[in-house]
This record gives structure tokens, sequence and C-alpha cells, in this order.
């Protein structure tokens, strides 16, 4: 996401608190193993997920989010099959919502993809008056479970618009902030006290001081790398 930034904005200061702050989920998909599945199915239109590297967007036709996944798939010639990169879990959703043909990549979120039925069942029964709300990069048979399936801000929303009072969370623990100060009177419960990001977590307030004062450290994109990349991310932008 640091690089997103720094490819959208190559004149401004992009900083990244905890350097080591990764996603397990965009190592899942790397430069070479793209390139070569490019070269295996030389048609095949490209829509890598926002959680990429740069060096993945750069091999890529479009961007997309969890919110708008199906928005862009939508967009591509139904003519045309799509490589999606690198979640499974949310390519499986897109297909489904679009009805298109989707080569999922396999990868995915360890946190999200951790959540099972098992578990989710365990919730739904232990707060049967509360909605199921879910990310869609957790698994199909929880997402099939859900009241509602959709990215974080789509969640904060669902749940602020809802005339319901109690939900169970299917996604990383810290949206549990946004979702309280907009919804102080309503009872949110995990459907997994394991849905914790520990590369999220290596952000702390004491670092994030550390880097606004010392601006560091920072994060680049190489020109070249940056104006590949970029179309991708501008593709996107069209669409929606």
């Amino acid at each position: 996401m640091a690089e997103t930034a720094a490819i959208l904005s190559p004149d401004k200061i992009v900083l990244l608190p905890e350097i080591k702050a990764g996603c397990p989920m965009a190592d899942m998909a790397t430069w070479e193993a793209v390139k070569k599945m490019k070269e295996e199915l030389p048609q095949v239109v490209v829509v890598s997920y926002i959680n990429t590297s740069a060096a993945v967007k750069s091999l890529s036709d479009y961007c997309c989010t969890s919110s708008n996944a199906v928005q862009i798939v939508q967009a591509i010639s139904p003519e045309k099959d799509i490589l999606f990169i690198p979640d499974q879990n949310l390519a499986q959703f897109t297909a489904q919502k679009t009805k298109r043909k989707i080569i999922p990549w396999t990868g995915y979120c360890p946190i999200h993809h951790s959540l099972s039925k098992e578990e989710v069942l365990q919730a739904k029964k232990n707060h049967p008056q509360a909605l199921l709300l879910v990310h869609p990069e957790c698994r199909p048979e929880v997402c099939t479970l859900a009241d509602y399936i959709g990215s974080t801000k789509g969640i904060i929303d669902f749940a602020s618009k809802s005339n319901h009072q109690e939900f169970i969370i299917g996604t990383e623990k810290g949206i549990i902030f946004p979702l309280l100060s907009k919804n102080p009177d309503k009872k949110f419960y995990w459907a997994s006290e394991r849905m914790v990001c520990p590369d999220m977590k290596l952000i702390s307030l004491e670092k994030i001081l550390y880097s606004l004062k010392e601006l560091t450290p920072q994060v680049t994109v190489p020109a070249p790398l940056r104006k590949k990349s970029l179309q991708a991310i501008n593709r996107m932008v069209e669409v929606i």
C-alpha cells in the first residue's frame, strides 16, 4: 500500500513507520511467478488486487480493491479470461458475482483465510440475534453464511446504516475502533478471536511519531517501474 501511494504521488513523501510491516498475501505473488503465468496464458487479462507489489502491478492490466473488484471485472470484455491476483477467495467471490471465468491465483490473506465455518457457526449460536458481516477474503464456506460480504468500509457502512443492534464481525480486529466510534450503542462480536494481523500491529504510535519527526523510513518506486505500475491503477480509476 505504501508503494501504491508512492506510485500515485511520486513528488510527495511516503512513510512506512515499520519497514517490515508487509503483507504475506502480497508476497504470495512474485514478479517472476506472475510473468511466467502470463507467458503460459498470453491472452489472459491480469487483474491484481491493490495488495500487491509495484512489480506485480507493472505486469497487470487492471488493479482493484475489495470494494470495486466486481465493477472492474464487469468492465472487461466477456470474451476475455481473467487472471485474478493474489487472493483466491476474493477471486471466487468476484466470479460468483459477475458469472465470469476467473483464474484464481493460489494466494490468500492468512488472517481471513484462517476463519473457519465451525468458528462462524459457533459465533452465530452464541449470538443468535446478530448479523454476520465478513470480508470477501474469507473462505467461500464462510461467506455463504454471511448476511453481508464487503470491504472494511462496506462493513462499517452496513453496520452504521442497519437497524440491527448486534453484529458478528469476520475481518481484522482493528475495525472495532471505527465501528464503535460510529455506533457506540451497538454490540459487536468477533467471529474468531484469532483475526489479528501481526504485520499491522508492528506499527505503533511510537513508531509513527518517530517516522513523522525523522521522515523515515521513506518508500519510493523507481521511475520506470512506477510508470508501468501506474497504468493498471489508472485503468481502475477510469472504470470506477
